[in-house]
């Protein structure tokens, strides 16, 4: 009978998760063995060394907020702005090691200290927005309309994390329903 291995894409969402919990110096093998309950030894099955494991996060990480993303919004059809709200609602309620927006926090952080992420970053911003403005162009006839609205799109999906602030006699929910409704007129 042979040993059951610990598959591929949980050494990778358990990386993910460290990364979000410690930066890449958090994504170590031995801790990541621990907490996936399993031996180190199974981790070089998968992959060669710990770099390989932060390429494969960070290639997981852009296709399922980027290509994976795209694909479950346009499998829903309808117009643009149908497709934007598709989009608006699963950015507000995606949780978990890839799609949470911890992770994406995490990859912005450590493009502060290394280039090759922060190229990778450039890349799957550039492909958010490129995306955003396809859905946006169709119905908003001013260029600058366009970029405006993308750019508040994407940065209130980044930052809203960081904002302490009450929102006076509305709940964040609230706000971001008024925000959405907005958006899409």
């Amino acid at each position: 009978m042979g040993v059951t291995r610990t598959p591929r894409g949980r050494w990778v969402e358990e990386g993910l998760r460290a990364l979000a919990a410690g930066g890449p110096e958090a994504v170590r093998i031995e801790p990541l063995a621990q907490a996936l309950g399993v031996s180190k030894g199974g981790f070089y099955g998968h992959f060669g060394n710990r770099g390989a494991l932060l390429a494969e996060m960070l290639d997981t990480w852009e296709r399922a907020v980027t290509e994976d993303v795209i694909e479950r919004v346009e499998a829903g059809g309808g117009d643009a702005r149908a497709r934007l709200d598709r989009l608006f609602e699963l950015a507000s309620t995606s949780e978990g090691p890839v799609l949470g927006t911890t992770a994406d926090l995490a990859v912005r952080d450590w493009a502060r200290r290394d280039a090759a992420v922060a190229e990778r970053l450039r890349r799957v911003d550039n492909r958010r927005m490129d995306y955003l403005r396809s859905l946006f162009g169709t119905f908003c006839a001013d260029p600058g309309d366009v970029e405006v609205r993308c750019l508040l799109a994407f940065s209130l999906r980044i930052g809203m994390h960081f904002v302490a602030a009450d929102q006076g006699p509305y709940s964040r929910g609230e706000v971001l329903q008024l925000t959405r409704k907005w958006l899409l007129r």
